[in-house]
C-alpha cells in the first residue's frame, strides 16, 4: 500500500496578477470584466464615458492581467467637490471590477491598494468612492461626512458608503459635496 500524501506533499501554484494601466488594446476584455461582474452593461458605460471625457486620467486606470487575461479593473477618475461657489478638484475611484470567476482571491484588493498608491505618488490629496464600509475599510477608507464631504447616495446605499481615503497632501479644509461629471449619469 502507498503512503498516504498531505495536503502539504501536493504542489500548488500561487499566481498574483500583474497590475499595470490600461491600453487601448484592453478595452474590450476590460468592457466584458465590468459588465459580467455588476451583471449589467451600466458600469461598463460609465468607464467607456469617463475614459471618453477630459476626466480621464489614464495612468490611474488599471487592469489585473492573470494569465494573459484580464480579469479586473479599476479606475480613479477627475470629480469636483462643490462649496457654494468654489469648485475643488477632487478624484473618485468608480468602478472595482473583478470578474466573477475570480472573485474572493485577493484580485480588487490589489488593484485598489495599487490605485491609492499611485494617487499618492500623483500627489492626489484623497480618493473618494461610494462603497462597502466594510471591505473598504481595510485600505484606509472611512465615512466621508465626518471630514465635511458629502454625497447624493443611492436609495439603497447606506449612508456609510460616502467614503474617501485621505493622502498625505489632503487639505482638511475642503469641504462640500461630490459632484460627478456627465459621465456618470448612466442608468
Amino acid at each position: 500500500m502507498a503512503p498516504r500524501r498531505s495536503v502539504c506533499d501536493v504542489p500548488f501554484r500561487i499566481v498574483e496578477p500583474i497590475i499595470r494601466t490600461e491600453r487601448p488594446s484592453d478595452f474590450d476584455a476590460i468592457r466584458d470584466v465590468v459588465t459580467a461582474a455588476f451583471g449589467s452593461d451600466a458600469e461598463a458605460t460609465l468607464v467607456d464615458g469617463i475614459r471618453a471625457s477630459q476626466h480621464y486620467i489614464p495612468e490611474l486606470s488599471l487592469v489585473a492581467e492573470l494569465d494573459g487575461a484580464i480579469v479586473g479593473h479599476v479606475m480613479i477618475s477627475r470629480v469636483a467637490i462643490v462649496d457654494g461657489e468654489t469648485h475643488h478638484v477632487a478624484h473618485s475611484m468608480a468602478p472595482v471590477a473583478v470578474a466573477p470567476d475570480h472573485q474572493g482571491g485577493g484580485i480588487g484588493g490589489a488593484l485598489v491598494r495599487t490605485a491609492i498608491e499611485l494617487a499618492e505618488e500623483a500627489g492626489l490629496p484623497m480618493v473618494l468612492l461610494e462603497g462597502s464600509p466594510s471591505y473598504y475599510r481595510r485600505f484606509g477608507f472611512e465615512h466621508s461626512v465626518p471630514h465635511g464631504i458629502h454625497y447624493d447616495l443611492p436609495e439603497w446605499a447606506p449612508a456609510e458608503a460616502a467614503q474617501l481615503v485621505r493622502l498625505s497632501t489632503h487639505d482638511p479644509s475642503v469641504r462640500g459635496k461630490v459632484e460627478y461629471p456627465p459621465a456618470f449619469d448612466v442608468d
